[in-house]
């Protein structure tokens, strides 16, 4: 079979996202995909979430921050960007998604906007509440581990 000329085939945009959680939660491009494809379908219904046609393309996971492409077709970024900003769980897990930046190639989309913050981490013992805790740091932010899970700090916090 023959592919379609390039005139004839679908226009499409790639979204690169940033979706970061607690350091030590196990999260997956499957688990993130159905979520995007739930969040979609609630806010657009069948029809115009497989319109969209939303993807998760790849998906690099380090020390609770992942990055991933995300596929969209033209005129439905905006879509996407919707859809994106209702997942706030993926697997029981909360998670903070951001959009870094929408390209018009995967190459383009990869080179400008990711491989900046993922496994880039270091753990420290901190004081927090008059108490020496362990801390998962990246960059300014600091994640206290405690009893009942972690508490998200930063450096202000400590002084």
């Amino acid at each position: 079979m023959k592919h379609l000329p390039k005139h004839l085939r679908p226009r499409r945009r790639y979204l690169a996202v940033e979706v970061e959680t607690w350091p030590g939660v196990d999260l997956a491009r499957g688990p993130f995909q159905r979520e995007l494809w739930y969040a979609a379908q609630n806010l657009y219904g069948d029809a115009g979430s497989a319109d969209a046609d939303l993807t998760v393309l790849g998906f690099d996971y380090a020390d609770g921050v992942a990055e991933t492409i995300v596929r969209a077709r033209r005129g439905h970024v905006e879509d996407a960007r919707a859809a994106l900003a209702c997942i706030d769980a993926v697997g029981g897990d909360p998670v903070g998604v951001r959009v870094r930046g929408v390209s018009g190639t995967v190459r383009a989309c990869s080179e400008r906007y990711l491989h900046g913050r993922a496994g880039i981490s270091e753990e420290r013992t901190v004081v927090f509440e008059n108490d020496s805790r362990t801390a998962v740091v990246r960059d300014s932010l600091f994640d206290v581990r405690g009893s009942d899970g972690f508490t998200g700090a930063t450096q202000l916090d400590f002084e």
